[in-house]
């Protein structure tokens, strides 16, 4: 079995999971209707093919022209994976609700899903360093990218539903504030244990 699609199964997961822009959006139309919730769901994954097809062009291109750069790439994803851990952690220290700032009620729920997440200026950058952590040294990139980003879009398509159809049947123990911080604090953990994982691993290789 391949460690590091299982690793970057695991990174990928975390990432969709944690909660933001996409997680409100999906969870304000869960508690309006069940249907409202997974067509948003929908339109989360349709942005995250979006930014993960940009991203396999960019590091595929990247990789075969400067071979140098991936150590850097590989540095700076597990930079970031960690960053976003730290911040997901910090949040819990300040009031938190999953439904405030989701915004743009007029507009249809799949559209709002794809909206929220194509517009994430963060999205393009976080996968274009995290990709080429898990391309094995002397593998084309494009096939193995290809592959990395269908694994992120289907955990996109099984979470983002999943998300809504429990809100839809908890939505009152949901709205409350300490559901929004169990689940915060689980991710940031999981995503800051990841993020030192993936940033020993290239030192420790240049060791």
């Amino acid at each position: 079995m391949d460690g590091q699609l299982i690793a970057f199964t695991g990174v990928a997961a975390g990432m969709v999971a944690m909660p933001g822009a996409d997680f409100t959006v999906v969870v304000r139309n869960a508690l309006v209707s069940r249907r409202a919730g997974v067509a948003s769901a929908l339109g989360v994954a349709g942005g995250l093919l979006l930014h993960t097809a940009l991203a396999v062009a960019g590091v595929a291109a990247v990789l075969a022209a400067v071979p140098a750069l991936f150590r850097a790439l590989q540095l700076l994803g597990g930079a970031y994976v960690l960053y976003l851990g730290v911040r997901t952690l910090r949040s819990l220290s300040r009031p938190y609700s999953a439904v405030e700032e989701s915004g743009g009620g007029g507009v249809r729920p799949v559209r709002q899903g794809f909206v929220t997440n194509a517009l994430n200026p963060k999205a393009p950058i976080t996968f274009l360093s995290l990709l080429p952590q898990f391309v094995p040294a002397g593998e084309p990139a494009l096939p193995r990218t290809l592959l990395l980003a269908l694994i992120v879009v289907v955990l996109a398509l099984v979470w983002f539903p999943a998300v809504a159809l429990l809100v839809d049947r908890l939505g009152r123990w949901l709205r409350r504030p300490r559901a929004a911080r169990l689940v915060a604090g689980g991710t940031g953990a999981a995503l800051s244990v990841l993020g030192v994982v993936l940033l020993l691993e290239p030192l420790v290789a240049l060791g």
